[in-house]
């Protein structure tokens, strides 16, 4: 049974590193977490003010 949980610890471990070390979409292709998209949200401009 601990062989079971220590593989498992083992390959969960493993696939993490290579999710953290795998290229990702940020700007300075060194792996890691994708930064965050931005979208613009568009406002009026012209609101009569109270």
């Amino acid at each position: 049974m601990l062989e079971l949980v220590a593989s498992i610890a083992l390959f969960a471990l493993l696939l993490l590193a290579f999710w953290l070390i795998a290229d990702s979409d940020d700007d300075n292709n060194g792996g890691g977490l994708p930064e965050p998209a931005f979208i613009p949200i568009p406002i009026r401009g012209n609101q009569k003010q109270p």
